[in-house]
């Protein structure tokens, strides 16, 4: 059975009185992480917590865990463990087990194929198997900044990205694919990293709230260029523009090739303050607005207003999310049609593994193992795009 993981990796469960033996990669698993606490203090605790607060549990026995701290003082829970599963709680990952996940995905694979358009919405988290990390994991950038002030300790400093050394994952191939076939009309995307349109998503396929690293626009004709590598800001080869909203500047220190124009140009980024650009965003309403099927990878939807976008599409809602965190969305997932059979789909664990059990399903066999094949061919032409 190939899951598209390292079938053999094991984990100890973190419930000393855990009896149900390793977790395999197939078992539905939820990693935590809480705080670091001396071990003396921890003594009498019923979870072997690491030195640093992280420690990962059967799904089960997570959820059981869950449920004793809403009883009595009779579970045997100390206030400063509750203290610590309830911080873990926050940031909490889940992966479902192999055969839950399996299932899900032959579900949204006829989902995708009875849809008339069908969108994805997509977050930090397709990237996180190239390289890049996540903003809201258990160690993500603002997970890490967030238990820096709240338990006044240094979190673990995240090295600067290399954006340029980052290639397309399964799933943002599998994404083209699904649009090459007709059964995607279109992608709206958080992402700043590239890898969309480096992976084969055309311009007028993709809605990038956020900006790109590798785009670039004129301020004075808003011509795009599309560049193999990052577009930097903070120019001082040319006249320093800070912006009103972010107070950075935006330019790049290059000009429009439009001589008559000759406008500066600034990259594409949306920082903190800034407000998103207005046709994209006013374009990824429109597709979100005539969607009848969305599926939502690799993204926590809790950014705004983007996240308002995903129930913005036809009646009745068919909502997919694939991440390995909660959302205030998981419910819409889960409401049933009729007939009892659910309209969207709820997977927690990593969209790589989801992507290839549902391209299992919407693929021929002979066209899948060709494609799956030629990802070596593609990865050679994604490092000729970027001129490593």
């Amino acid at each position: 059975m190939a899951t598209g993981s390292d079938d053999s990796k094991l984990w100890k469960c973190a419930v000393i009185s855990c009896d149900k033996g390793p977790i395999k990669s197939t078992d539905g698993r939820v990693d935590t992480r809480a705080y670091a606490l001396p071990k003396n203090e921890r003594s009498d605790f019923q979870v072997n917590w690491d030195d640093k607060g992280f420690a990962t549990f059967h799904d089960v026995c997570w959820y059981t865990l869950i449920k004793r701290l809403s009883k009595d003082k009779a579970s045997g829970i100390t206030k400063a463990e509750e203290d610590m599963i309830k911080e873990a709680l926050k940031t909490a990952e889940i992966h479902d087990s192999y055969e839950k996940l399996k299932k899900e995905a032959e579900h949204v694979a006829k989902l995708i194929k009875k849809s008339e358009y069908c969108i994805a919405f997509t977050g930090a988290g397709i990237s996180t198997a190239a390289g890049i990390g996540d903003f809201r994991g258990i160690t993500g950038k603002w997970t890490e900044r967030d238990k820096a002030k709240k338990q006044g300790t240094k979190g673990t400093k995240v090295p600067p990205r290399n954006l340029q050394a980052l290639r397309p994952t399964y799933t943002h191939e599998a994404i083209v694919k699904l649009l090459e076939k007709g059964y995607m009309k279109h992608v709206i995307s958080q992402n700043l990293d590239g890898l969309h349109r480096l992976s084969g998503v055309k311009e007028g396929q993709i809605s990038e709230l956020h900006g790109n690293g590798f785009v670039e626009k004129c301020e004075k004709c808003k011509k795009r260029y599309v560049r193999n590598f990052r577009c930097g800001g903070k120019a001082t080869n040319v006249p320093v523009n800070k912006c009103t909203k972010c107070r950075l500047n935006h330019r790049t220190g290059r000009v429009c090739d439009d001589k008559k124009c000759n406008g500066y140009l600034m990259n594409t980024i949306i920082n903190f303050g800034d407000y998103l650009e207005s046709d994209v965003l006013d374009g990824a309403e429109k597709h979100a607005e005539q969607s009848d099927l969305v599926l939502a990878l690799g993204t926590t939807l809790q950014v705004s207003p983007a996240n308002n976008l995903v129930e913005s599409g036809q009646d009745p809602t068919r909502l997919v999310i694939c991440n390995r965190q909660v959302t205030d969305y998981d419910q819409t997932c889960l409401e049933l049609d009729d007939n009892g059979v659910p309209l969207g789909s709820r997977v927690f664990g990593d969209c790589d593994k989801m992507m290839r059990e549902l391209m299992r399903s919407v693929l021929p066999g002979d066209e899948l193992k060709k494609w799956e094949q030629d990802r070596e061919v593609r990865m050679l032409a994604y490092d000729t795009q970027r001129k490593l």
